[in-house]
């Protein structure tokens, strides 16, 4: 195990958003405002390290031919416990984020790791690939959601800061409401891969 190549591989050279292009639908659809970004992001990661966890130790058990509904069971158990926690505890932030917490199970992101990752490798380095790929995912989120809630609504920090209203930046008549539609999600996360690649290449270079 890794810790620092799997960390670099969760933020910028296997980032699951950016770089694998996974996970698309609920990266654009719920980033407009900071909370949904990291409602979002912490429970994609926290249910990202538990099933790495536990496939990981079943990773002997489960019969090849149904590994990937074991997986989607697997999945679907942790999100179910994810979704009435945040029912429970944030209820706010569960009915913003809505039928985008069930969604998880069949979320990309943790099923590509669960077979590329988890089904090979042990519990503690599967453990760490699900932090470090959920960091990723989160802080790609948590950007995205930054620069769209600024330019479209004025504002920083809606449903954490000031109150749960945000901090208001300008007036909300001078926003770009593309910004928080959908082409909004579109325009910023091509900028976002547009820049990594760049940083990756930038990197590839100096290295000859």
């Amino acid at each position: 195990m890794n810790f620092k190549k799997q960390l670099k591989e969760g933020l910028l050279t296997q980032n699951p958003v950016l770089v694998q292009l996974l996970g698309m639908c609920s990266t654009m659809a719920i980033t407009t405002s900071l909370s949904n970004g990291l409602g979002m992001g912490v429970s994609v990661m926290i249910i990202l390290t538990l099933s790495n966890i536990f496939i990981s130790l079943l990773r002997r058990i489960i019969p090849d031919k149904v590994r990937i509904a074991a997986y989607v069971v697997v999945i679907a158990g942790f999100v179910t416990m994810v979704d009435l926690l945040l029912q429970a505890y944030l209820p706010d932030i569960a009915e913003s984020l809505g039928v985008f917490i069930p969604l998880i199970v069949v979320n990309c992101i943790i099923l590509a790791r669960a077979e590329s990752f988890a089904s090979k490798n042990g519990v503690l380095a599967s453990a760490v690939d699900g932090i470090c790929q959920g960091i990723g995912y989160t802080l790609v989120l948590l950007v995205m959601s930054v620069i769209r809630e600024f330019l479209g609504s004025g504002t920083f920090g809606s449903g954490v800061l000031g109150g749960g209203a945000g901090i208001r930046i300008f007036p909300a008549d001078y926003g770009a409401l593309m910004m928080v539609l959908p082409v909004g999600g579109f325009l910023t996360l091509g900028c976002l891969i547009a820049l990594v690649q760049w940083v990756q290449n930038r990197q590839k270079e100096g290295k000859k």
